[in-house]
Order: C-alpha cells, then structure tokens, then sequence
C-alpha cells in the first residue's frame, strides 16, 4: 500500500452541546509540515494534536482547520477589576486637583475603561475537551488518510505502467545495440573495398576499428543497470510503505543511466528510443514526487 501526499479529511464531531469540526488538507513536501488554525482557547491542545498526527502522516505539507462551538448556557462570566478601577479613579481624582476641574466621575463612565470588566469563559474539563477534539482530529485523519491511498493506488498502476514501457524500449536497445556494430563493420568494409584497387582487405586493421568502435558505442553496463533500477522500482511499489524518498533516488540513478546511453549512441533509433526513454523516466520522477 502506498500512499499520496495529496488529501483531504473532515471530521465534525457534536456532543456535550460542543461541536468541534476539524479539516485537513495536504500538498507535497520534503519532510512533515503541519500548519494548524484553531481558536485561541484551544492551543494548549496543540502539541497533543501534532503527536496524534504522526500516527497517520510521515511526509507533506499539511493545514488544518478547527472550528469550537459551546452551546451550552453561562459559558463566560463577568470579571471586575477592581484594583484597575481605583487606579483609574485614582489618576483621574489627581487630574482634577492639577487642572482645577470638576470631578465628574460616574459609575457608568468609569466601566467603560479598558479591562475594568472583562469577559472571561469558565472552566471546563480539559480532559474532556481533548476526548471530544481527539475523537474529531482521528475521524478527519481516517478520511484523509483513505483519501491518499486510493490517490496512491492510482498512482502506482499508472507508474507500473509506464516502468513496464521502458523496460520495452530498454528491450530494444539491447536489442538494436549489437546490430550496429555489424552494420557499421560492413559499411567500413566495404568502403576500404571501394578505395582499393582489388579486394584485398587488411582483416587485422578492420577487426581493430570494430573493436574501438564497438568499444565505443557499448552499453550494455548502462542498460543492466537501467533494467535493475526498473525492476526494483516497481518491486518497491508493490511492497508499499512511505517508499516516496527512496523511489526519487533511484529515479535519479535511472535518469544517469538513460543519458549515458543518449550521448553513446551513434544511431538514429537508438538514439530517439533514448531520448523516449528520458521523457518516460522524467514523468516517472514527477509523479513519484506526489508520493508519500
């Protein structure tokens, strides 16, 4: 089982007249990336919500989104500041006697003065809130987990697919590669053919300007690699797991592989099967990128 870095889960979880509902989302990402958006009085809970996630995500850049509501009654309550309120009587009594002013001070326009009331909420059950919140940020971790692997299970069909394309083309290369050498064996023997008088050819000389150009052109140390790099790629795919690291690696060796076998070629269809090659090895590598 593999899975994608791209997801979505949702999770809306109501009880106990609270309502928690939490989404997540994910994009790719090198390494584990959480970005988390919630209300205030729920951020005491944010390292245990970070701790729940890495039981479902290893790899991606991941935001999510919690919303709180309390439906229940008296959930805040009124605090009077009554140190704060005799300073500000205090400061104000002082400017009347400086500026020789009438002090006018009420009640009602003393309140108004920041934080001398505030509204604070109550206090809950912490343990609580986290069983409720928990249950949420699992549900939406459940949904969105399922959602990456059957992204994930697409992916690998699709990527066998493609592996199994260049392996054929590897196929005709390996196949193409020793009928050049005999090609180009009788074009030059026939051309020092045209060149002599008779048909005298320097057997030595001939088989010594094959070997260097055989030498060449050889690349069959390129092509087992190659096939070995495709073999185990789709063997790792099908064993599954967070395989997303290693299939990038090897991608980067395969692609090595196609472009030394590129710049040896000295024929048209292997060169324009290299050159296919390269174009399926890089969708590979693209693709492999969304993988967990």
């Amino acid at each position: 089982m593999i899975k994608s870095m791209t997801g979505f889960g949702r999770c809306e979880i109501a009880e106990n007249n609270r309502k928690f509902t939490v989404e997540m989302k994910s994009v790719n990402h090198r390494y584990l990336d959480v970005n988390i958006k919630m209300p205030k009085k729920l951020n005491f809970f944010e390292s245990a919500i970070r701790a729940e996630l890495k039981n479902y995500i290893s790899r991606g850049k991941v935001d999510i989104f919690i919303t709180y509501e309390d439906f229940s009654e008296n959930t805040s309550s009124v605090r009077y500041n009554k140190e704060l309120a005799e300073e500000y009587l205090g400061y104000l009594r002082q400017m009347a006697a400086d500026f020789g002013l009438d002090n006018d001070i009420r009640v009602s326009t003393l309140s108004k003065y920041p934080e001398v009331f505030t509204m604070e909420d109550q206090n809950v059950d912490e343990e609580e809130l986290w069983k409720e919140l928990q249950k949420a940020v699992k549900g939406a971790a459940e949904m969105f987990v399922q959602t990456r692997i059957n992204e994930g299970n697409q992916l690998r069909e699709d990527l066998i697919g493609k592996l199994d394309n260049m392996l054929s083309l590897v196929d005709f290369i390996s196949e193409r590669s020793p009928k050049i050498v005999a090609e180009y064996r009788q074009k030059l023997e026939d051309k020092v053919r045209d060149l002599l008088a008779d048909n005298t050819v320097d057997e030595g000389r001939l088989l010594t300007e094959v070997t260097i150009f055989a030498d060449k052109v050889c690349v069959d140390e390129e092509l087992v690699r190659l096939r070995s790099h495709i073999e185990t790629t789709k063997k790792t795919l099908l064993e599954g797991g967070s395989i997303g690291r290693k299939l990038d690696f090897i991608a980067q060796e395969m692609n090595r592989e196609a472009n030394t076998t590129l710049s040896k070629s000295n024929d048209l269809e292997i060169s324009n099967c290299a050159i296919e090659l390269k174009t399926e090895i890089e969708k590979v590598r693209e693709q492999i990128q969304n993988i967990e």
